[in-house]
């Protein structure tokens, strides 16, 4: 089976991590693509870069030439995973729903580690939208940009840690889940830490996606997420 992996920024490095954390969870046999929108913004961190990223991953991944078994939306908190499952007769899998879903599994209660504080409604909102907001207990800043998660990764970590513990004490959490793709792959060392098993949005969808190939099941086609009504779009797609 073949997986696309959309990262939802231009930034190709943070494709490479997201695409590594996912490759380390797939099974044998599974094929994972990782793509990165042609414009955007470098990190999504609000809603007209949300907004932007959207559209940018719908327009990669409609581009891309082969045939494809499933998508991952590689960002948490962004819009945009409804258009895909309108125009794809494949699973689309969004990691922050998968991350909320597979923590549901784990325990009573989970929290929401993510980086910037404006980031945080974004996120609500995506649990509310998906009807997963009534496990979640907080969403918890750490103060960090997308882009310095990967510029120094001992205080990454450390912060992450830092916030984890807090959110495990202060609001009742049992799970954490990490509410960025550019976390990717550090749940065990949150976990050593916290003592609370610590779930990665990147490694949940990918599981999830496998699942659903599997079963040969897909988004359904009778009423939402039913094709769009045939007329003319003006400029779209977009050129390559």
């Amino acid at each position: 089976m073949r997986i696309l992996v959309v990262n939802v920024n231009t930034t190709q490095a943070m494709t490479d991590s997201i695409v590594a954390s996912a490759r380390a969870t797939a099974a044998a046999g599974t094929e994972i693509v990782g793509l990165t929108p042609t414009f955007g913004a470098e990190s999504c961190e609000g809603n007209v870069e949300s907004y932007l990223a959207a559209l940018g991953v719908l327009d990669c991944v409609l581009k891309y030439p082969k045939p494809f078994d499933a998508v991952i939306q590689a960002g948490f908190g962004e819009h945009g995973r409804e258009a895909l499952q309108e125009a794809l007769n494949v699973p689309v899998v969004d990691i922050t729903e998968a991350a909320a879903l597979t923590a549901g599994l784990l325990g009573h209660k989970f929290g929401v580690v993510t980086t910037l504080d404006r980031t945080v409604p974004l996120i609500e909102d995506r649990l509310l939208l998906a009807g997963l907001d009534r496990r979640c207990s907080a969403v918890i800043a750490t103060g960090l940009s997308v882009l310095e998660l990967e510029q120094d990764h001992a205080r990454t970590i450390a912060t992450i840690i830092e916030k984890a513990q807090h959110i495990v004490r202060a609001h009742g959490v049992e799970v954490i889940c990490l509410g960025c793709g550019g976390m990717a792959g550090l749940n065990e060392a949150v976990a050593q830490a916290t003592g609370a098993p610590v779930v990665d949005g990147v490694a949940s969808a990918v599981t999830l996606a496998e699942g659903l190939i599997r079963m040969k099941l897909s988004t359904s086609k009778i009423r939402t997420y039913a094709p769009a009504r045939p007329k003319q779009l003006r400029g779209w797609p977009l050129s390559s």
